[in-house]
């Protein structure tokens, strides 16, 4: 696997309800990244994955986004999307590392244990949203921990990743022996340099960069502050 460290990851994903769903559309949008320096791509379902490498070749950290009842868990949430990412052949895999409800009431120890005994070494991110979700996935033996959920579950409501100069990734890097990668609303090319001065392996970066719907309601809502 090529290095990622110290370099830009681009998330390249949208929603089935967005106008640039479309695994034709990803692959153009990573291609685009990865020319204006981009070290790797994050990328949701097999199809999408496929066309981005068709397109480059650089390392990429796979998802796979389903919704199962009675669980809050949607990235990469059962043994069945850990299947169809070993399948397409990512190089990393990314998945909810949250303390929430796993379907079918399964732990993520013994999520991680059904991994490694089916793929062995196959490489595995941690998706975090707290501290000692973080503490957790380094114990139980997470090759990455990231902190793409801080703000998005219930039990980091109000947290937000760049508070007091990042203070939970410094917080984190500090009390982890895994890389870290940071991620979730690291949207200005200042905080992306800021975590990687602190210690971060590497930094994604996805709607800024990647979800014009989203950028342009940033412009709108600043100038709707005009006469305020």
């Amino acid at each position: 696997m090529k290095n990622i460290n110290k370099g830009l990851i681009v998330s390249c994903q949208a929603l089935e309800d967005e106008p640039l769903h479309s695994s034709f559309i990803m692959g153009r949008m990573a291609k685009a990244a990865v020319q204006g320096g981009a070290v790797g791509i994050r990328a949701n379902s097999n199809q999408d994955i496929l066309e981005i490498k068709r397109n480059v070749d650089v390392p990429i950290i796979g998802i796979v986004k389903r919704d199962y009842e009675n669980s809050d868990i949607y990235i990469t949430p059962t043994m069945t999307e850990i299947d169809e990412l070993i399948e397409v052949g990512v190089d990393i895999i990314a998945l909810d590392a949250t303390d929430r409800l796993r379907p079918g009431n399964i732990t993520l120890k013994e999520f991680i244990d059904k991994i490694r005994e089916k793929y062995g070494n196959v490489l595995l991110m941690a998706d975090c949203s707290t501290y000692d979700e973080a503490i957790y996935a380094d114990k139980i033996g997470f090759d990455f921990i990231g902190t793409t959920l801080v703000g998005y579950t219930v039990q980091s409501k109000g947290i937000h990743i760049d508070t007091n100069d990042f203070e939970l990734i410094r917080n984190i890097i500090n009390s982890v022996s895994k890389p870290v990668i940071a991620e979730g609303n690291i949207d200005t090319p200042e905080k992306a340099k800021r975590v990687l001065e602190l210690g971060c392996y590497s930094v994604v970066v996805g709607s800024i960069i990647t979800r014009p719907k989203v950028i342009t309601e940033k412009f709108i809502n600043e100038i709707k502050k005009i006469g305020e």
